[in-house]
């Protein structure tokens, strides 16, 4: 039986959050001189002298109607990246506790790991990118706090079977993490409409993919209103910036194009699925559910410094487990996808 209280750190579960001015003010003013901000104004534009919301209580709102959930199961962080090493901090006691990934995976579950200074497990995927579940439990430890599923993995591109997972939560008394920063990109429903059955499940979403939004640093987790409120407790007071807030809550008003841009990349997508392997130099292209295709070609170093010189940046996979002779490639416009294809086509074996 899954217990919370049980797998948090002892002195996350003691500390006091910090409050800030915005979080001990509640009401109507029309002077604010509580948060020693600039009160003349911003040399950057209107409204950015004030601190912003520490909660971002709109964006919730507006993410959790779109997602069918409540606000209160909803974190957001400075990207992704933010609410993963938060999991650590809030789990795992360093150097006495460990996590578990699946390589060929997202790195940062690693860095985060060695940062917080938690022990790396690992148990890598099977040939055709599934996890391999009773070697993944066999592997699991009294000290074993999180387990890491990236799905649509990363770099291979394919959804991991939800089955895998299913048994991952029954059987797993931690956290897991599923990463879904490339879910929009797949016909298969988000493992947010499972959260109501599993208390130990953590979603991770971004909108740095489909949304067009890397820039603007903008990650979410979904997961119980108990997990989220340890992680809101932790979390830095203004983690998530006032312009990266409105431009979220511009961007959440334009889900019809939202819609017709991955249309597009997913047409890309699939018109480079049935190109490539027509070239000498491809071996095969991976089936992928997310807005990039992992190749296996041949000469694959010599391939990525010949496409650098054509001025096309890939990324070289070939020394991930399981990804040997591998370029990860992300699906671009449609003239930038000719050109790649073009310049792998002149690619001398």
């Amino acid at each position: 039986m899954f217990n919370l209280e049980r797998i948090v750190r002892p002195n996350v579960l003691k500390m006091k959050a910090y409050s800030s001015a915005r979080d001990e003010f509640k009401g109507a003013a029309s002077v604010f001189v509580d948060a020693n901000e600039n009160n003349l104004g911003s040399l950057a534009g209107e409204g950015y002298n004030r601190y912003p919301d520490p909660h971002q209580k709109k964006l919730k709102e507006k993410i959790a109607g779109i997602k069918g959930i409540k606000p209160s199961q909803i974190f957001l962080g400075n990207g992704s990246d933010e609410a993963i090493d938060l999991l650590f901090r809030m789990v795992c006691r360093p150097g006495q506790d460990s996590m578990l990934h699946l390589p060929p995976t997202y790195g940062m579950y690693e860095v985060s790991a060695n940062l917080n200074e938690v022990q790396l497990d690992a148990v890598q995927l099977t040939p055709n990118f599934q996890i391999p579940v009773l070697e993944v439990l066999r592997q699991v430890k009294a000290t074993t706090k999180l387990i890491f599923v990236c799905s649509p993995n990363n770099p291979t591109g394919n959804l991991i079977e939800a089955e895998s997972i299913e048994t991952l939560l029954d059987n797993f008394d931690g956290l897991v993490v599923v990463d879904e920063a490339y879910i929009d990109f797949a016909d298969a429903p988000s493992w947010t409409t499972r959260l109501a059955d599993y208390p130990n499940l953590v979603v991770l979403q971004t909108f740095s993919k489909a949304w067009g939004m890397a820039g603007l640093r903008l990650g979410m987790a979904f997961a119980s209103e108990e997990i989220v409120a340890l992680l809101d407790k932790i979390k830095p007071p203004y983690n998530i910036n006032e312009a990266t807030q409105e431009l979220a809550l511009k961007a959440l008003e334009q889900t019809e194009q939202l819609a017709y841009m991955i249309e597009e990349i997913v047409q890309e997508r699939e018109m480079l699925v049935q190109a490539l392997p027509t070239l000498d130099a491809v071996e095969k292209v991976y089936p992928s559910d997310a807005n990039f295709l992992l190749v296996k070609v041949k000469e694959a170093n010599r391939l990525y410094t010949y496409l650098l010189e054509q001025g096309i940046v890939v990324r070289n996979r070939s020394s991930l487990p399981g990804c040997e002779g591998c370029l990860r490639i992300s699906i671009g416009t449609t003239e930038e996808n000719q050109q790649l294809f073009q310049a792998i086509a002149s690619f001398k074996i």
